[in-house]
């Protein structure tokens, strides 16, 4: 028996990079990408980095026209959003795509909210943060696909649609593009990203715990864990401080501050 799958990429590299999601290609014993012209090439999966669902992988062609990458920090609520992908396979491929050319379905909507966050599960240890919502149609098969703006920029990976259905629901999300540039340039050399790490356990400040430290606000945030031997705990942190700013930002929630860690260079040092 053998199971096949799907998804959606884009070209990032006249050299023949894609950029697709982590879970589009993970555990494949063969990878074969279906272009916009018919041709059916051999991927290779150049790097991948499970906890991003980011991934990119080579094919061996030349002077492939490459998508620009825009700058996700400038989407704003409200404005269009086009999703381009291979909604159930409908993309086509074999001797019919060859013949007639594989185009990719191609929706339009609205982004609905951004700085969106997906649990994690017990299977999967993915961190979905700072999401781009959209109801731009995705459907399985538009994983790794562009979120594009009307300037055809590239926005956002599409990577989760949130449905009972199994379908499309109106509401998908997209890793925001600026996510996928900080590792792009590791994945294309096939280096493991690395994430940096604080070592606590924490929480938001709630009204509850304002009022048990006596605070006079509910910024920052509560250290109620240190892990042993974890470089919160070298430093001296202590259960019960609470993190006010990390290397000179301010912190209002949790989420916030574990990206900011965890986007920090391992090894640097950091006032907190």
């Amino acid at each position: 028996f053998r199971r096949f799958g799907l998804g959606s990429g884009v070209i990032i590299d006249a050299r023949g990079f894609i950029l697709t999601n982590e879970h589009v290609v993970a555990d494949a014993d063969k990878i074969t990408v279906t272009l916009t012209d018919g041709r059916e090439l051999i991927g290779e999966v150049k790097g991948k980095d499970p906890r991003s669902d980011l991934a990119v992988v080579k094919i061996d062609a030349k002077g492939l026209p490459a998508a620009t990458l825009g700058d996700s920090t400038t989407v704003k609520t409200g404005q269009w959003a086009i999703a381009l992908g291979n909604p159930f396979g409908l993309m086509g491929a074999g001797p019919s795509a060859r013949a007639l050319g594989a185009e990719p379905t191609l929706t339009v909507g609205v982004i609905s909210a951004l700085n969106r966050q997906l649990p994690r599960t017990s299977q999967y240890d993915r961190d979905y943060s700072e999401l781009i919502q959209t109801d731009a149609a995705i459907d399985p098969g538009n994983s790794g696909g562009p979120l594009l703006n009307l300037q055809g920029e590239v926005i956002g990976i599409n990577v989760a649609i949130l449905t009972s259905s199994r379908g499309y629901e109106g509401i998908g999300f997209a890793i925001p593009v600026n996510k996928a540039k900080r590792i792009l340039q590791p994945l294309i050399e096939g280096r493991e990203i690395r994430y940096g790490w604080l070592g606590t356990q924490i929480q938001d400040v709630t009204e509850d715990v304002a009022n048990y430290y006596h605070l006079t606000d509910r910024t920052g945030v509560l250290v109620f864990q240190v892990l042993p031997d974890s470089p919160a705990a070298l430093a001296g942190m202590r259960g019960g401080d609470i993190i006010k700013t990390f290397g000179g930002q301010p912190i209002e929630q949790g989420r916030q501050l574990i990206d900011l860690v965890s986007h920090t260079d391992v090894g640097r040092r950091v006032e907190v």
